[in-house]
């Protein structure tokens, strides 16, 4: 694909002295790597004249097929691209290239040979007219030559390369600097154009190259080598991390108008090519899980783990190579800050990196000792291994389902438990164990659980590592944890672990959310068969609660109510609209089954929404035959989870903003004392229609409210992709998070233990502050980063091997050209040559065939589905092209999909091509068979099994939790705002190691941002992770205390006990006393905390008092009637919605990103101040006003 592509856009197609297709320009063949003249003469167009859609100001169309005319208009909705630089684009072109060097001062020449192609029209000696003359074609020529530069003094000259074009010139300036020579070369187009060769005076594949007199020599330094002192100051302790981290990423040159890259022979330190080019390649190198041959003993099968007759001594045998290893390991790590010159550079860096680590190990070795000493950690761990080995051996058994749906499961099962799939990466099993103290015993003195050393625990891995399982495995061993101990404390302060939500999931999209729900599905699945199998074997302490999972996500996707639920089962829909549906899996998690709507049900009696497996052999156990009254094991309705408060609860964050809004929110953090046998736990909210005697109707017994030990509190909360809790969305979360964490907070022994915060990602700066901000505790960062990017023991960078691809990624820049006729050029060139190699390789090229088109903007997506669906249609359809492709079917991930579609959308990704169907014979064959016989054409159809997606238009969503295996093609359109959003959203291909992922960048050149990032192409992506920006979240700062401590306040009163959640409750809520105090101490001590600022707690103390002394005054002037949270019957609301007015003190938001509405502004022509307004108006179109 890279070959077919840079001969495509680059050049030469077919050799050094092609011949172009009669009637073909250089300027329409080739994209990049030209050079017009500098001297090109102004030749703006006539007045009332329109240039080509894709033509350059200059006059010469430069993408002249008429299958690549743009027709969007005017230009005046390309402001990403600036309408000055739009108006400018031809004489913006570039007309020289350029690379600035290092050499050292005992060089005293370097010899530098520039090349390009001059193309030139003469008669053809192979295309030949219909009489046979031979026909006027444009003939490739090899042209350059090579120069001599002389460094040893400074200078600035200029010399001629080739005589047979006097006027294209090489400058040089020679500068010294620090010992070191630094080296500035530009190739000039200097030649003057003329209207009638305006191509023979354009060069193309232009290419610099530098090296050493003798061709040899490594002579080019390094600005950032180590060995010149260039280190970061030593008071930022984490750039001086990264310099170490990152020491042997070298940049060599840099690029002007062009990339530059830089040839290292192994084991040297300097590089002995410098080069430029106009299509760049870097290659990001797959990160890998640990190799099992490091660890000796070491058992990974989660089977052979979850085993009861393994013994504990023989567990902690089977663990133990973990810690021994990681040890011998981290030995050979000091022994090279002694022995190698460059890491001893960094010696104190590296020896606060090797001590962070060393503590991991401790923390390791004493959590296999728990392991030993503790019987319920042990059966927990137990559970926990056999649980996710089901939930890995079913999830591919969906997914080989999904690609066979005729396979007999029983037939699958045997072929896929095996131990590869169901074995644990080094990383995950070690995560899981580090964590384990701290759920099973909050006294361990690795809990870290208090409020004075309360620490996150963030797995910091790549995309597509496997975080995932690790976080699933600890949340089953948190199940099965609860459930062992059961009741613990003494009356009031008793907690029943046997019920209640034990782990919250948070995402911040809702794709990331739909998407993980499948997955943990499975596990939820695996844990409840496992506790079915318990049961009946007569083990009661594992309670007749079902282990359930939530999803708890907003009405845009799933129903608020049971009302609303039963609505859209009885019309048999899941509605398109902004309404979302109960039905959220498209699978059974179980055994692959289909699921529809049809697989839904309700019961009036129970206000329960039911979505039974269909399994047709009736061989699954959440079908209605085995299990009636349940179902699968998942809730998507938010009544239902407040009443049944599900084992785990996936939610988004922005559903925490509905707390001081529902007094049913409070179940999920074990705030309720009365059960209903028939619904669950009971609440304020459920009143209506759960009060305190239900008679026998249908079937069920009589039920009664009855007195029930309060559930514990959430004890794990997963904060996946923690980079995306930043800025606006990442103060508000903050913000919340001060009441959240106090909801989930237990007193155990007359200690508060709080929950366990676990996070992860694979891509973030400055996390330790990040977390502080957010969570108001310390950080532990799991694996830990030693002494070389990716090495850490339990990760290490693959060498690129036909078994260990990395990722390919290619930069693209057309100086002078619009951005949509570039977009037009490269999609289309990809999708034609993706359908060649699929007809020459069928399905080795399927990951190729489908192209992951991502956008920083919406507005710029909805551009490009126009573009595809006309411009890009029409080209693959033309003559010039040599495969024949069916028009391009086009899906959307977005945030204005909606959410109904997402797992349908999701599904059809993974729909594969299929040559009889897909290839350019079979294209051809059903022409004709149309022709032929169109009713056999029309059956041939409607064979087909799934539809593929050619293209799959995206923005951000995209780029966390989608993990779409075949997938393997990527084009990104202008460098995305951040650097973290660049590495996630491109990591979303190539995720099969088998198939290397391709991904190419659209550079706009009239963005400066973009310009450098294509300067300096590859030694930016060979340093990604030092790239990544920090990220900055403000809880406590005057905008984000003014949205949200009225709420916060709010559900901490409401939240203080089951008396204080009616809505009516309001009115009389303790202000004051010993309660309103510690709430007051606690916001303004977690003020001054997060915030390091001596005069931020004083500062929240006055908010958070003058919102309670108004709260005071505003229901004791209450004439009639009482204060409720919420305005209703009778009652004088609290708080006010965000819609229904301008924001003031009692303005609570709905939504963590609660925005102020959109306000049109109308100009008024009426206006007298008008009166004195010019005549003239600005043309749109670009002429004189």
């Amino acid at each position: 694909m890279e070959r077919f592509l840079e001969r495509d856009l680059h050049g030469p197609w077919d050799g050094d002295h092609e011949e172009l297709l009669a009637g073909t320009s250089p300027a329409e063949q080739y994209l990049l790597g030209r050079l017009v003249p500098r001297l090109a003469p102004a030749q703006d167009p006539a007045p009332g004249s329109r240039l080509p859609r894709n033509s350059s100001a200059d006059g010469l169309a430069l993408l002249d097929d008429p299958a690549l005319r743009d027709d969007l208009g005017d230009d005046e909705d390309d402001d990403e691209e600036g309408s000055e630089a739009v108006a400018r684009a031809g004489r913006m072109a570039a007309s020289a290239i350029g690379v600035s060097f290092r050499v050292s001062d005992d060089v005293d020449i370097v010899l530098v040979r520039a090349a390009w192609g001059r193309y030139q029209r003469s008669k053809s000696e192979h295309q030949q007219t219909d009489l046979g003359n031979p026909r006027t074609v444009w003939v490739r020529h090899p042209a350059g030559g090579a120069v001599e530069i002389p460094v040893d003094k400074e200078a600035q000259d200029q010399r001629i390369p080739d005589p047979n074009q006097d006027q294209v010139l090489l400058r040089y300036t020679v500068r010294h600097r620090r010992g070191q020579r630094v080296v500035d070369v530009s190739l000039i187009n200097a030649q003057t154009e003329t209207a009638t060769a305006k191509d023979e005076t354009r060069l193309y594949q232009v290419q610099l190259t530098a090296t050493a007199l003798d061709g040899h020599a490594a002579i080019f330094v390094a600005q950032n080598d180590p060995e010149l002192g260039v280190r970061p100051a030593a008071s930022d302790d984490e750039k001086l991390h990264l310099a170490l981290l990152y020491r042997e990423r070298r940049q060599f040159a840099h690029g002007r108008q062009c990339s530059a890259e830089a040839k290292v022979r192994p084991g040297e330190k300097r590089a002995h090519e410098i080069r430029t080019t106009c299509f760049p390649e870097a290659e990001v190198p797959l990160i890998q899980a640990a190799d099992i041959r490091d660890l000796p003993g070491v058992e990974l099968d989660m089977e052979a783990l979850g085993k009861q007759d393994l013994a504990r001594d023989g567990l902690v045998s089977a663990l133990s190579p973990l810690v021994t290893g990681y040890r011998e390991w981290l030995a050979l790590q000091e022994e090279r800050i002694a022995t190698d010159a460059e890491v001893g550079l960094y010696e104190p860096s590296g020896t606060r990196a090797l001590r962070d680590a060393h503590d991991m190990a401790d923390r390791l070795e004493r959590a296999i000792q728990l392991l030993h000493d503790n019987g319920l950690a042990r059966e927990a761990f137990r559970f926990a291994n056999q649980a996710m080995a089901l939930q890995r051996v079913r999830s591919e058994l969906v997914r080989a389902r999904a690609a066979d749906p005729d396979a007999k499961t029983a037939t699958l099962l045997r072929k896929l438990n095996r131990p590869e799939n169901r074995s644990w990466r080094p990383f995950q099993l070690a995560f899981l164990l580090l964590c384990l103290p701290g759920l099973t015993d909050p006294a361990h003195p690795d809990a870290h659980r208090s409020i004075d050393d309360g620490e996150v625990q963030l797995l910091f891995f790549p995309t597509g590592g496997g975080k995932t399982e690790a976080y699933l495995g600890l949340t089953a061993y948190t199940f099965a944890i609860r459930r062992l101990q059961g009741v613990q404390g003494d009356g009031g302060m008793a907690r029943d672990g046997g019920d209640g939500v034990a782990v919250l999931m948070r995402y911040t999209l809702r794709l990331l959310t739909a998407q993980q729900f499948q997955r943990a599905a499975a596990l939820v699945c695996a844990c409840e068969w496992l506790r079915r199998e318990r049961i009946a074997a007569g083990d009661t302490r594992w309670g007749d609660v079902p282990f359930r999972i939530g999803l708890w996500v907003g009405k845009s996707v799933t129903p608020n109510s049971f009302e609303e639920a039963k609505r859209q089962i009885d019309d048999n829909r899941n509605p398109d609209g902004q309404l979302g549906g109960p039905l959220q899996l498209a699978a059974c998690p179980w055994c692959g089954t289909p699921l529809a709507p049809h697989c839904l049900s309700t019961s009036q009696i129970r206000r329960r929404t039911i979505l039974a497996c269909p399994d047709p052999t009736a061989q699954c156990p959440f079908t209605p035959r085995h299990s009636p009254d349940e179902g699968l094991p998942v809730v998507t309705v938010d009544e239902e989870i407040y009443r049944l408060t599900p084992a785990l609860v996936i939610a988004t964050v922005d559903k925490f903003a509905q707390l001081p809004w529902s007094a049913a929110t409070a179940t999920l953090f074990g705030l309720a004392e009365q059960r209903c046998a028939r619904h669950g736990w009971h609440n304020p909210d459920f009143d209506s229609f759960c009060r305190s005697y239900h008679p026998a109707a249908q079937g069920l017994p009589r039920a009664e409210l009855q007195p029930a030990v309060r559930p514990r509190p959430p004890d794990l909360i997963i904060q996946d992709e923690l980079h995306l809790i930043s800025d606006a969305l990442g103060s508000m979360v903050g913000l919340y998070e001060t009441v959240v964490d106090k909801l989930a907070t237990r007193v155990v022994n007359g200690r508060e233990i709080r929950p366990v915060v676990v996070a992860s990602t694979a891509t973030v700066r400055r996390a330790r502050d990040q977390v502080e901000q957010v969570f108001a505790r310390g950080l532990a960062v799991f694996p830990p980063q030693v002494l070389d990017a990716g090495e850490t023991f339990f990760s290490r960078v693959a060498s690129s091997s036909p078994d260990t691809p990395g990722r390919r990624y290619r930069g693209i820049m057309a100086p002078g050209e619009r951005l949509k006729a570039v977009e037009i050029r490269v999609a289309a060139a990809i999708l034609e040559h993706a359908q060649c190699l699929f007809d020459r390789h069928g399905l080795a090229a399927d990951p190729y065939m489908t192209l992951v088109d991502y956008f920083t903007a919406t507005k710029e997506l909805a551009g490009m589905r126009r573009l595809i669906d006309d411009d890009i249609a029409d080209r693959l359809r033309s003559s010039r092209v040599r495969t024949r492709r069916k028009r391009p079917t086009v899906a959307e991930l977005t945030s204005r999909m909606p959410s109904s579609r997402i797992a349908g959308s999701l599904a059809q990704l993974d729909g594969r091509f299929d040559p009889e169907f897909d290839s350019t014979d079979a294209i051809n064959a059903l022409v004709e068979l149309r022709k032929a016989d169109p009713e056999a054409a029309k059956e041939k159809v409607r064979s087909r099994r799934s539809y593929p997606i050619d293209v799959l238009l995206a923005t951000s969503m995209l780029q966390v939790g989608v993990d779409v295996q075949r997938l393997g093609l990527m084009l990104v359109t202008g460098q995305p705002k951040n650097t973290a959003e660049y590495i996630q959203a491109t990591s979303r291909v190539g995720r099969d190691k088998r198939r290397p992922g391709l991904v190419l960048t659209i550079y706009n050149w009239s963005r400066p941002r973009d310009l450098a990032h294509f300067e300096t192409f590859e030694y930016e992506h060979a340093t990604f992770g030092m790239r990544v920006e920090g990220l900055t979240t403000t809880p406590f700062s005057e905008r984000a205390l003014d949205r949200g401590l009225t709420a916060i306040i709010a559900t901490a009163l409401r939240h203080s006990g089951t008396a204080a959640l009616p809505n009516p409750a309001a009115h009389d809520v303790a202000l004051s006393g010993p309660f309103a105090s510690a709430l007051i101490d606690a916001v303004a001590d977690r003020a001054g905390r997060v915030t390091h600022d001596k005069d931020a707690p004083d500062r929240v103390r006055k908010e958070v008092q003058h919102r309670l002394d108004r709260w005071h005054s505003r229901r004791s002037r209450l004439q009639t009637g009482r204060l409720g949270y919420d305005e209703g019957a009778d009652l004088a609301g609290l708080l006010k919605k965000p819609d229904s007015g301008p924001w003031d003190l009692w303005s609570a938001p709905r939504s963590m990103r609660e925005v102020e509405p959109q306000v049109v502004l109308q100009l008024d022509q009426e206006d007298p101040s008008l009166d004195e307004a010019p005549l003239w108006d600005y043309d749109r179109k670009g002429g004189n006003a």
